[in-house]
């Protein structure tokens, strides 16, 4: 199983404030979808953009949250629009030497 990186973006149309209020009783939520090892929270006020960075086990992990209500409610919130998603895998020897908090790999 390969880790893999999520990257989603969108830009907001309100406060950020309201927008980081509005996001606080979906932490632990996030914080217990099964795969998910860690989860970044961005914010670019001055360009009205958020999103995340989130490690994953293995890609079956992040499609099921691809596919489950916390992105299904991102994609169709009023106040959220232009919204990306990137995976990525990890490149996990480089990424070590630059302390990267990723797990070991079995067989890598």
């Amino acid at each position: 199983m390969s880790q893999k990186i999520l990257q989603i973006n969108f830009k907001f149309s309100v406060p950020a404030a309201d927008l980081s209020q509005g996001f606080a009783p979906f932490a632990q939520p996030i914080a217990e979808t099964p795969g998910l090892n860690w989860k970044i929270w961005l914010m670019n006020e001055a360009e009205s953009e958020s999103g995340g960075i989130y490690l994953f086990d293995d890609q079956a992990s992040l499609d099921a949250y691809l596919a489950g209500p916390i992105v299904g409610g991102l994609k169709t919130h009023p106040a959220l629009s232009n919204m990306s998603v990137k995976v990525f895998g990890v490149s996990e020897e480089p990424s070590r030497v630059t302390r990267a908090p990723i797990r070991e790999t079995v067989g890598a």
